[in-house]
């Protein structure tokens, strides 16, 4: 059983992947540091890598990354000319999007850069290519640990660590609350974006099939690792507010430039996790 330097975390933050809906994560880690609850370990998947590396240098302050989401500062670490995308993927036959903008933006913000700086222990989660497997990554520089995590295929570029290329972790841990069960918690808070608590639609067009059915993939092994809790784990799923069924389109990684709901994302999600954790306290 993997644990954090020998002693087992009681309280875990787990926090999911999605995108720009990875706003909602936001605010739940404020419902949370206003409810007084800290984690022992945070783990993180993708967007919620990036919520993830910052929550855990900076526990229980979520100004600075309410900030980053507000300003547009995330969305302005991608290029924005269509004519510079189109370029990208010219040239690199795989993705729309460099990722050096993100790693000079994480850089910046994070005020460590390795992983035992971190005031809180942190882990994120990407895809080996060349392993077809899991790797967590638990020491080291944190920040192309965490590009490796959010290597979505298609935008991003795969990241090379040592003698392995990663992509995304969404592609084998989409909300890994299975890790924080091995590493020993006692108390899980699921950090997420919202679609969990969405039915899904059948797809239209033939683009959405497969979107469609990663978003199965995805949300299977988390629904099997809840369905297989030990006896002694409790887990919260914060809820994001969300309703209705999720709407296609929102499936779409390439969607990834609409910042339009920030704002009512974080907000949503806010209020409806004090609310849920007034009603558990």
């Amino acid at each position: 059983m993997p644990d954090i330097q020998g002693v087992p975390p009681k309280i875990a933050f787990v926090l999911g992947g999605g995108g720009m809906v990875g706003a909602h994560e936001v605010g739940m880690l404020r419902a949370l540091a206003e409810a007084g609850i800290e984690p022992d370990v945070v783990l993180g998947t993708s967007i919620g890598a990036i919520n993830g590396a910052l929550a855990a240098a900076r526990p229980g302050d979520t100004a600075a990354l309410t900030e980053l989401w507000r300003s547009g500062a995330l969305l302005a670490a991608f290029d924005d000319s269509l004519a510079r995308r189109v370029g990208t993927f010219v040239r690199s036959g795989t993705h729309l999007q460099a990722n050096d903008g993100l790693a000079t933006l994480l850089s910046r913000l994070l005020p460590v850069h390795d992983f035992g700086k971190l005031h809180v222990p942190f882990q994120c989660v990407a895809a080996s290519i060349e392993r077809a497997a899991a790797h967590w990554f638990t020491e080291g520089p944190i920040v192309p640990a965490v590009l490796a995590s959010c290597a979505v295929p298609g935008l991003l570029p795969p990241v090379r660590i040592g003698s392995e290329h990663y992509l995304d972790g969404g592609l084998v841990h989409s909300i890994p609350v299975g890790r924080a069960v091995e590493l020993g918690a006692e108390t899980v808070y699921v950090l997420h974006v919202g679609r969990i608590e969405r039915p899904l639609s059948p797809p239209k067009r033939p683009w959405q099939v497969g979107l469609v059915a990663f978003e199965i993939a995805r949300r299977h092994r988390f629904f099997e690792e809840m369905s297989r809790l030990p006896d002694g784990v409790a887990v919260h799923v914060l809820p994001a507010g969300a309703t209705g069924p999720v709407a296609r389109g929102d499936l779409s990684p390439l969607r990834y430039r609409d910042a339009s709901r920030i704002d009512a994302h974080i907000e949503r999600a806010y209020q409806a996790s004090v609310a849920y954790l007034e009603a558990a306290a």
